[in-house]
């Protein structure tokens, strides 16, 4: 009886497992339906006379797809780039925009290989725990003459789009000799996706 128990435990924990990711992926899908059939459908309702559910939603997407066509050519480049330079002039929404596009710069698949130089282990928050990181770059603190050479690592404490940044020297960053690509897999499965065994792998 006791082992009937524990299969059924096991079995249902599982398939929760499994289904979990799947219920909040379809929730997402059916919200962002919602809040875009409802932006753009009344616009349509009013030109075709009728609804259709739907047609909002395939809009935005198509919308999506052709500014993301138009912008890896020339032409679109510098289209983009008139508008930005554009919206750089409204004073609050150059603040929000700026902030915005360089975070999603930084995180986009094309830039995220740049953006983080090495996927590596550091001491935080406190001694005697450690944390997974990114190090993002290079930079001299203090006067010439007392001048000491850090390193900024990214840590992801959020998922991977929020997170502090630490100075470290050197020697207490620990070089991994996992790629930038696969270090991004290990924070968004939570670990999960770590190794069992990290080599060391300094530059």
């Amino acid at each position: 009886m006791g082992s009937f128990q524990a299969i059924l435990k096991k079995n249902f924990l599982t398939g929760l497992i499994v289904l979990i990711p799947v219920i909040i992926t379809v929730f997402v899908i059916v919200w962002f339906f919602e809040v875009i059939d409802g932006i753009l459908g009344p616009v349509y309702d009013r030109f075709l006379g009728y609804h259709m559910a739907g047609i909002g939603f395939i809009s935005a997407v198509l919308i999506i797809y052709i500014v993301g066509m138009v912008s890896t050519n020339v032409f679109g480049k510098r289209v983009i780039g008139m508008l930005e330079r554009l919206f750089l002039k409204l004073p609050v929404f150059k603040s929000i925009y700026t902030s915005v596009k360089q975070v999603m710069d930084a995180f986009s698949p094309s830039n995220a290989k740049n953006s983080f130089k090495w996927f590596v282990i550091v001491e935080h928050p406190r001694q005697g725990t450690y944390a997974f990181g990114f190090l993002t770059k290079e930079c001299s603190v203090g006067k010439e003459s007392e001048e000491k050479s850090l390193k900024a690592v990214y840590i992801p404490t959020n998922n991977l789009y929020l997170g502090d940044i630490v100075l470290l020297k050197d020697d207490d960053i620990f070089y991994t000799n996992i790629p930038v690509e696969e270090g991004i897999k290990i924070i968004l499965s939570a670990g999960i996706a770590a190794p069992e065994r990290i080599k060391g792998g300094r530059p």
